[in-house]
Formats: C-alpha cells, structure tokens, sequence
C-alpha cells in the first residue's frame, strides 16, 4: 500500500556564480536548516536523508548535513546528473509513501566551476558514448561543448521539421528573464529583451546565442516530506501533497529513433508525465503552474510538447500565443528557470519544488500564479534520467 506524502517544509538559498559561493557543505546545511525551521522540526526528527550533488566526492552528503546533525540516520548519496535534486526527492518520497520512514529529508547542493560541463574520469567509459556517437552520426563532427551540442541539436530538429525559428528561442529566454525579476534567489535578475538575447554572442551559428544556454550556478535546496500520521501528530502543514510522481530512464529510442529530440531525452519526458497523469487521473489542460527544466531555450520549447502543454508541432504558436507566461494557459517557470535562476546540478530539482510549494502555498510574493492548485515538475538529465513530479494543493 502507498501512503500519501506531504511536503511538510522547504528552504532554499540565494543561488550565485561559481566562485561566490559559501563551501558546499555550508551551502547545504544552510538549505537544510531553513527546511527544518519551516517545517517546525529538529533534525533529530528526520528518519533519513537524501543528499544530492554531482561534482563532489562520495560521502559529500554526509559532510553537509554533518553540519545540521549527527543523528546516526542513514544518509544516501545521490548523483544522476541534471535530475540529481529530483531524483533525491523521488527517494524520499518514496521511502515515507512505502512505509520505511515517516518524516525524510531530501536535500540537494552544488559547488560549480565556471565554464561548461565536464568530466572528470578520462581513463574509463563515459556515460555519455553512446550519445556521443549517434550526435556525431546525426550532426557531423563539430568542436560544441557536448550539453550544448545534444540540447541545441535537438532544438534543431525541431527547426527543421516545424520551422521553428531562433527568435522563438530568444523569446523563452526573454520571458525567464521577466519572471527571474521577482525571484530574489535567481543569480540573475536583469530584464533582457529578444533583441539582446539575439545579439548575444552566436555559440552555434544559426542554432543558438550564448543568452540562450543556462549559466553554472552554486547554490543548496531542501525539502522535508512526511507521512499524513505524522503530519498530524506533530502539527505540521499539509497544504501541499505529492499527488503523482513517476521517474524514468532512456529507451531504446533514445539511440535507435535517428532523432536528436530523443537523444535529448522528449522520450522520457512524454513516459514519465503519461505516468504521472495517468495516476493522477488529469490532464494537462488541469495544471495551473510548471517548473520545467529549461537547461537551454530549447529544451523548454520542447518539453512544452513532451509534457503535452501543446500539440507536437505547436510549440511555436504556443510561445507566440504567450501561453507560456502569465494571461496565458499556463505559468512556466514563474522563478525564472535554470536560464535566469541557474542551475547547480544537485540542486535544481528541489529548488523547481521550493518554487511550487511557495505557489500552491500562496506565498510567492510578486510571482504567485493566483489560485493555483495543480503544480507540475519536470527534471532531466541526460545519461539519462527524467523525474515529473505532481504537487496538490490540499
């Protein structure tokens, strides 16, 4: 049997550049903190925890939370690139809706270097060879950093089948510029127009400016999520449920299909949000506000179509129509996204739950989607994984 899960408290800090950041485990145990105070818990009261991050040693988990307390509970490193932060959430969730634990803490941290994603081990298969290849067969061989040649190839697919232009690019990215003005926490908080977005410097000619590619980012989130029976015997708040949350991994399509949008992971976007509305039993036309990975321009524009927002092929008129902002269908990314808020890899996707929360909470500020009662979360990354995740107002 599956219990219901609540998310019983959240905390997040400021998000900044590589370079002017606290240490991680600071970072992270400050994250921590702000969850437990907004909960109303001790850390003597959290059963296990889920510390996620990707550039860091094994037990960089424990050093962070070590910070926090010294309990004994078990405490489980998470790594799964981009969806590092959600895939911690989707263990803690799981772990209290099962039945292993009551009240669990899931926390993600990221301390960045500047400049593009890279690896570390050279003397060992990547996990990215195989992606390496069919982008090579697909786009011909060119010196593109590789996240930006897997997403910005997927978005040229989508150009060339649909027409898609690359102002259509520069208006998402104008959008989360908008939306990241209300967001004290976002790294950056500056209006940039269309125009500016397209006279950034061209990282990809024809295919995307350097405006359009989310910038590395440090920075920690964390949220606490407990049983019903334990939300109530300690008096917590249970405005927010996790109504549905699905996580999936690469098909085979994502090599075989000849299709750069699957290389990019649409397919296990449309897998995991058909499972989430499946269980939820809603449509997509029900969400009042998404949190979606928009590591590129691109990829938002394509999970649009993934997550079933617009029909495939729409998403252009979907962006032109402003269906994607405020007065539109849906909000997206009210916090700014990765492009504006930034993206410190273990700690984005419990940074997009923070950001839902606070709306299905009434307490975004200046951003708040007026009313919301569905949220929707959507977290990738590529190697792959991809964790969608439903928040019920309650």
């Amino acid at each position: 049997m599956s219990r219901d899960v609540y998310v019983a408290g959240i905390g997040m800090i400021p998000f900044t550049k590589p370079g002017a950041n606290e240490p991680y485990p600071q970072m992270g145990a400050r994250a921590a903190r702000l969850a437990l105070q907004d909960a109303g818990l001790g850390y003597e009261q959290i059963q296990q925890c889920y510390a996620g991050f990707v550039y860091g040693d094994s037990t960089a988990g424990q050093r962070a939370i070590y910070e926090v307390g010294m309990t004994g509970i078990p405490v489980i490193n998470v790594n799964n690139n981009c969806s590092t932060g959600s895939t911690a959430l989707y263990l803690a969730r799981q772990a209290v809706a099962g039945g292993a634990a009551d009240c669990v803490l899931a926390l993600g941290f990221e301390q960045m270097n500047p400049g593009a994603l890279s690896t570390y081990f050279h003397d060992r298969a990547s996990p990215f060879d195989r992606f390496a290849v069919v982008a090579e067969e697909l786009l011909g061989a060119n010196d593109v950093p590789p996240a930006l040649r897997y997403f910005g190839g997927a978005g040229l697919a989508h150009m060339k089948q649909y027409g898609t232009k690359l102002s259509t690019f520069a208006k998402i990215r104008a959008k989360a510029s908008r939306h990241a003005a209300n967001n004290p926490l976002a790294v950056f908080r500056n209006v940039v127009t269309e125009d500016e977005v397209m006279a950034s410097p061209m990282v990809w000619e024809g295919v995307m400016t350097k405006l359009m590619a989310c910038p590395p980012t440090s920075g920690a989130a964390a949220a606490v999520v407990c049983s019903e029976d334990f939300a109530k015997r300690h008096g917590l708040n249970r405005q927010v449920r996790i109504a549905a949350q699905a996580m999936t991994t690469d098909f085979t399509s994502t090599f075989e299909a000849r299709d750069m949008r699957e290389v990019a992971g649409v397919g296990m976007t449309k897998a995991a949000a058909r499972q989430v509305y499946e269980a939820a039993g809603v449509s997509p036309q029900d969400i009042d506000v998404i949190e979606l990975h928009d590591c590129f321009a691109h990829n938002e524009l394509l999970t649009y179509e993934g997550l079933g927002l617009c029909p495939e092929g729409g998403a252009e008129k979907f962006v032109l129509d402003g269906d994607n902002t405020y007065g539109g269908q849906y909000v997206t990314n009210p916090s700014g996204g990765l492009l504006s808020k930034g993206h410190p890899l273990g700690a984005t996707g419990i940074a997009q739950c923070v950001e839902l929360v606070q709306h299905l909470r009434g307490t975004a500020q200046a951003r708040q989607v007026e009313g919301a009662r569905l949220a929707l979360q959507h977290n990738v990354g590529l190697g792959g994984a991809c964790v969608v995740t439903l928040y019920e107002r309650v």
